[in-house]
């Protein structure tokens, strides 16, 4: 059986981009981990530096298919799962609004199926990655959690159906959740080869090579880019006892225009490369930044990383 210092934690899509950054920090703070990934985007090397460890197991499973027999044996070994941290998702707005049934299956489908398992063992808390997208095109700036939540796209859709997910399963059956709504995370890991990487990522790629950085629109469009690692504290905070039911936004409560960024990063990177604008794309919202009261005074957590020092270490 588990030793009481190590509770076992399990990461749904931990070796992906967040979830393995989520997989150190909670192997750091003395957890064991039980990462489970269908590797589709997550890559083994994002847990390479663990590679060796007595506390963590991978198990390759796609979590929309269900979690209990990923889990047996591990349980059978370590004893039960006593926190949660739900990342494994389709994370593309594109895609969702190209393949909405795969999107539902993928990011509802597999909410209930963690949910389910949680009901089932008695599991202790879970932290679910939601997002901004859940608020579709907000009139009002910064964006609060209690402001209406229209998503303008599948993606948007079925987070908000997971948040309401979470919600039943506390008050019909006291599964203890928090639910994050990560506004535009970026930091090292992040994949800059996929179609739907983050902006940040994408920049950067090009940029360290001196290519032309593509910008949709005239640039205007703003964005609150929060770093990975602030991210990943928000989690270990939200998987914690407490903030039953909590949803909570997690951004830096700052934004900055697409275009800034794009020349913040050529002038971080020094080849000189060109920016150039391409036609604006369809379901994309204008302007987005965060309010961040609830992230600081119920999870006490505050994003300490500035813009130029996470785009310095992503960089890197």
């Amino acid at each position: 059986m588990a030793s009481s210092s190590s509770s076992l934690a399990v990461v749904t899509g931990g070796a992906g981009f967040i979830g393995s950054h989520t997989v150190d920090a909670l192997l750091a703070a003395g957890y064991r981990v039980c990462v489970l990934d269908d590797f589709r985007t997550g890559k083994r090397a994002n847990l390479a530096q663990h590679a060796g460890s007595d506390r963590l197991d991978i198990v390759m499973c796609d979590v929309s298919h269900g979690i209990f027999a990923a889990l047996a044996p591990i349980t059978a070994k370590h004893g039960p799962v006593e926190r949660i941290v739900h990342l494994a998702a389709q994370v593309s707005v594109v895609a969702s609004v190209a393949n909405p049934l795969v999107d539902m299956q993928v990011n509802y489908g597999g909410t209930l199926h963690v949910l389910e398992y949680a009901r089932a063992h008695a599991v202790k808390k879970v932290a679910f990655a939601s997002s901004a997208a859940v608020y579709g095109d907000v009139t009002e700036m910064p964006v609060r959690e209690d402001l209406p939540t229209r998503p303008v796209s599948p993606y948007g859709i079925h987070k908000l159906a997971s948040e309401l997910a979470l919600d039943y399963y506390g008050s019909v059956h006291g599964v203890a959740t928090t639910a994050l709504r990560f506004f535009n995370v970026y930091g090292p890991r992040q994949d800059p080869t996929s179609p739907y990487s983050g902006v940040i990522s994408i920049f950067a790629d090009r940029a360290r090579a001196g290519r032309t950085l593509t910008i949709f629109g005239d640039g205007q469009q703003t964005r609150d880019f929060v770093y990975v690692g602030d991210v990943v504290r928000a989690l270990v905070a939200a998987v914690g006892d407490g903030n039953d039911r909590l949803v909570a936004n997690v951004g830096t409560g700052s934004e900055i225009t697409v275009l800034e960024l794009a020349r913040t990063v050529v002038e971080l990177c020094g080849k000189g490369s060109t920016i150039e604008h391409a036609p604006t794309r369809g379901g994309e919202i204008l302007k987005s930044r965060a309010r961040v009261d609830l992230l600081r005074d119920r999870l006490g957590v505050v994003a300490q990383t500035k813009l130029v020092d996470g785009l310095r270490a992503t960089l890197a």
